[in-house]
């Protein structure tokens, strides 16, 4: 039986914590703030741009959040493919999935317009059958409006069968709030501790394959 594999993007598809870091401290630059390591910007990524900046640029008033945003958008457009790349082995394991004949969704709390440029970059695209980001449904992972929202778009109501597979407990709580089964990548943004229970807990995009396969 074919299911629907909704995939988390940064940290789980694509290694992206260079360029998101590089954005974060052209920014802070731009305010005459210090920057900041990478693992500090890593660790506040997976909650939305809104609360990337937030915890990366606190000095800046959250009344000016619009204003701080623009800036980071501008910078993370011009670097969001200066040293992203796919974790190895994902490309692999997204042509596996579609020539077993399931179905691909990529579920983010990035925007929209930045996802679609790194997949497209990437040559991912072609690969997944729906994108869908921060703004194109009512609320962000863990919320499982999202997740809903990408099924509702492929004529798909999620079933017991389905997969939210990612990296942050954001998508093992979203998974869990859509009633689907969940597998945390150990080698994401969030590292190898599991925050939130999982069905599945795989330490390579080889291992999401053969541990899925194993549950139908």
């Amino acid at each position: 039986m074919s299911s629907l594999y909704l995939f988390d993007l940064d940290g789980t598809l694509v290694d992206s914590r260079a360029d998101l870091a590089l954005a974060v401290n052209l920014t802070r630059q731009h305010f005459n703030l210090a920057p900041l390591p990478l693992d500090h910007v890593t660790r506040c990524v997976g909650h939305g741009v809104k609360n990337l900046l937030q915890s990366t640029i606190p000095e800046r008033p959250a009344a000016d959040i619009d204003h701080t945003l623009a800036i980071y958008r501008g910078h993370y457009r011009a670097h969001l493919l200066d040293q992203t790349a796919p974790y190895p082995g994902i490309p692999e394991l997204l042509h596996q999935l579609r020539a077993d004949g399931h179905r691909i969704a990529v579920v983010t709390n990035k925007g929209h317009a930045a996802s679609h440029a790194i997949l497209d970059g990437l040559r991912l695209l072609p690969l997944i059958d729906i994108l869908v980001g921060d703004g194109d449904a009512s609320a962000l992972k863990p919320d499982p409006a999202p997740l809903h929202f990408a099924a509702q778009q492929l004529d798909h109501a999620l079933l017991p069968s389905d997969w939210m597979i990612g990296d942050q407990d954001t998508d093992l709580r979203a998974g869990a709030n859509a009633q689907i089964q969940t597998c945390f990548c150990r080698w994401g943004f969030a590292g190898p501790a599991l925050l939130f229970p999982a069905t599945r807990c795989a330490d390579t995009p080889e291992a999401v394959y053969t541990l899925t396969l194993n549950m139908k």
